[in-house]
């Protein structure tokens, strides 16, 4: 009796010492540990040490990313909301005010003007509201949280290297809660990957700069696929026995826009699809009694920039609108 009670005892010792193994570290030696990995990664001790100065656990940036709505707008109500009157009109006349800047963009990325206004209004107002969080704060945060720690983590390092480069003040070093940046709301690794100095004053500034915000933006796209010859897609119709089976974003939905003719699709007032050698995906946001839309190549890099086809609908339907004037 007096062994089984020890070996009882014994593995209650274990259980609380692997407990104690495994707990998670305070926010202060989390943050500890991040600054001990960026100069194991080759930035001085003077660096990191002013980069971290100040940054503390926010809880709100938590609770906003745990509590992110769930989507319950229909396309319809969703695209009045993000596709305003009002802001298809500012876009019109900012792309006329900027138009020689758009010009130039668009010559050297081979990606409409429009294409690159309408992601410029939808991402942040125009660069009205870029966010006035910490970059650093907001990463080193999330990354703690432990949801999703590796991702945030890079995000993180990504952000270090921005500031040793020189493009922002630390001061200035703001976004959104969760460390998208700038008129175009790039994520670090996104800045890294795609930002451009236009205007060659050794900065990548997407915050105050519209040469580097617009070439960004544009670099992006065109990295991703763009294509300048086409647009991206149209709103259609379809026959009332279609096959919602075939819609969908995934290669194997992709279809001749001849093929898709002979499925009974036709543009939304009736006419003919295009006559070209081109291929289409076929979506419907909200299922077969909401609107069906015919998707190209250029469509399906707008989903690389964000994953939602509500908002590459939105950034299509504002370039469209943009496109008519009004």
């Amino acid at each position: 009796m007096a062994m089984k009670f020890n070996y009882i005892l014994l593995s209650m010792l274990l259980l609380l010492v692997s407990q104690f193994l495994s707990a998670k570290p305070s926010f202060e030696q989390y943050l500890v540990d991040l600054k001990l990995q960026a100069i194991e990664q080759g930035y001085t001790s003077e660096f990191v040490d002013q980069v971290f100065e100040g940054v503390s656990y926010r809880k709100k940036t938590v609770t906003a990313d745990k509590n992110q709505p769930e989507r319950k707008l229909t396309l319809d109500k969703y695209l009045a909301t993000r596709v305003p009157d009002w802001k298809v009109k500012k876009a019109v006349d900012l792309m006329a005010q900027h138009q020689v800047l758009l010009d130039q963009v668009e010559q050297q990325f081979g990606v409409q003007k429009r294409f690159i206004v309408a992601l410029w209004g939808n991402e942040s107002n125009f660069g009205n509201i870029m966010g006035k969080h910490s970059v650093i704060n907001s990463l080193v945060t999330l990354a703690y949280d432990g949801r999703r720690e590796a991702m945030f983590k890079k995000q993180l390092f990504a952000a270090l290297k921005i500031l040793q480069q020189g493009h922002v003040e630390l001061g200035n070093f703001v976004g959104s809660w969760a460390g998208a940046m700038g008129q175009s709301q790039f994520m670090p690794t996104s800045f890294l990957d795609y930002a451009i100095d236009f205007d060659n004053d050794g900065r990548k500034d997407i915050w105050n700069n519209k040469a580097d915000v617009f070439a960004s933006i544009a670099n992006f796209l065109k990295s991703e696929g763009w294509s300048n010859h086409i647009t991206w897609g149209r709103q259609v119709s379809v026959p009332d026995d279609f096959d919602f089976s075939l819609a969908g974003l995934k290669s194997s939905s992709k279809r001749l826009l001849a093929d898709w003719h002979g499925l009974g699709v036709r543009r939304y007032d009736g006419r003919n699809l295009p006559n070209l050698p081109i291929k289409g995906s076929l979506i419907a946001p909200d299922g077969k009694t909401g609107r069906i839309y015919l998707v190209y190549e250029n469509f399906h890099t707008l989903m690389k920039w964000n994953r939602s086809s509500y908002f590459g609908v939105s950034v299509s339907y504002l370039s469209d609108r943009i496109k008519k004037g009004s």
